[in-house]
């Protein structure tokens, strides 16, 4: 019988949707289950985007340019300037999600067995981005104690070697929420120069930022930096338009732009109809962002405030994005998401998380943790705070 291959061996689960068959279970039980494992937001997608496909009268559905409309990148870039990031149309190839841009990206500046360093916990899938495209992720931890800032630089310096080809970071984090200061960015845009190494920063919660005294600071705004920095940027969490499957690759580095439209040219172009969408959605109005900040803010604040009432837990304040990582007075928490949904229900209710061990690369770190998403309705965040509560109480007990 043929084999698979040794990087399809490889490939890591997602931690976030590995668990879904149970869940399937237990819905079939007749169980409601909140689900806190996924970044899907419950916030309307903009009608401006939704009515550019419902009032769109195309013949025939052609393949756009492979970076992309110019019409969509012209507007993408305008959008850009109005943010204060120098970004111009050349500077931009749209993608097929921000997953298909982190691939060009590493596609584009590494080889086989190269090495990027990534502060851990992390997006999940950049360990199966990183296995796809043959890179070795080398991590540099940051804790729940100092609320996952960014590590000291020497830890950075530390794991340097001639393989070494770029730094990565999620910037607010996914898993963790934290949003790096210009301070840690200017820190990271040292080390890359000394060394010349990339600054790859996937930016696509960038309008999640909940503290007016917070802002969110770019690696595209870094003077120097234009031949080491690589922006990642999506249309899913900004819009509420995870399906639309469209983001962009954003550089200045002439020669990276050129490595990746090689691999944009390879896989045709991205969807035509996600374009148009997201195309009309750079008209949505401010007020659009101002409620569904505040939204997420309250949700925010409800989802701390409840956690840190249950005895056992600890919990960091996210600044901004919409998870949180939360740990737990257990001791494997792929046991305990699997058993929510498989053993336990409180009056036909259950909770979905994500193990958190899954947003790390270094082998038993992270088992007692969990990544929330708080997409869900207040008294929804509730409802899941106090069902995790009681179903603690009751896994610790049997």
């Amino acid at each position: 019988m043929p084999k698979v291959s040794n990087k399809g061996k490889q490939m890591p689960e997602s931690p976030i949707r590995k668990l879904v068959p149970y869940s399937e279970i237990a819905k079939k039980k007749g169980h409601k289950v909140y689900h806190l494992n996924i970044g899907q937001p419950d916030i309307k997608t903009p009608d401006v985007a939704l009515n550019a496909i419902k009032n769109n009268h195309i013949k025939v559905l052609e393949y756009s340019h492979s970076a992309g409309f110019e019409s969509y990148r012209t507007k993408l870039s305008d959008y850009y300037k109005t943010h204060g990031l120098p970004v111009d149309v050349a500077d931009i190839i749209i993608t097929t999600g921000g997953s298909e841009a982190l691939l060009f990206a590493m596609g584009s500046t590494m080889d086989q067995g190269d090495e990027i360093i990534i502060p851990e916990p992390f997006y999940a899938n950049y360990n199966g981005f990183s296995t796809a495209s043959g890179v070795n992720v080398v991590p540099v931890i940051s804790t729940i104690d100092t609320g996952f800032a960014l590590p000291p630089i020497a830890d950075f310096e530390k794991l340097i070697t001639p393989k070494t080809k770029a730094i990565l970071i999620c910037n607010p984090g996914n898993p963790t929420g934290y949003l790096y200061s210009k301070e840690e960015i200017m820190q990271l845009a040292d080390i890359v120069k000394k060394h010349d190494l990339f600054l790859i920063a996937d930016e696509v919660y960038r309008e999640f930022i909940y503290d007016a005294s917070e802002s969110h600071f770019s690696v595209m705004n870094v003077p120097g930096l234009e031949d080491h920095a690589i922006m990642i940027d999506s249309v899913s969490k900004r819009y509420s338009m995870c399906g639309a499957r469209i983001g962009c690759i954003v550089s200045k580095n002439k020669e990276v732009m050129a490595a990746a439209m090689k691999f944009a040219q390879a896989r045709l172009s991205p969807p035509t109809f996600a374009q148009i969408a997201s195309e009309a959605a750079l008209d949505t109005p401010k007020s659009y962002f101002d409620e569904v900040i505040t939204e997420y803010k309250d949700r925010r604040d409800t989802l701390i405030a409840e956690l840190q009432k249950i005895e056992g837990v600890k919990v960091a304040t996210p600044k901004g994005a919409f998870y949180c990582i939360a740990q737990l007075p257990i001791d494997n928490a792929d046991d305990f998401a699997q058993w929510l949904l498989e053993s336990y229900a409180l009056e036909n209710e259950t909770v979905m998380v994500a193990p958190a061990a899954g947003f790390y690369s270094t082998p038993g770190v992270g088992l007692n943790e969990v990544r929330i998403a708080y997409v869900l309705k207040k008294e929804d965040l509730i409802r899941s705070v106090q069902i995790l509560k009681e179903a603690l109480k009751a896994y610790n007990n049997k």
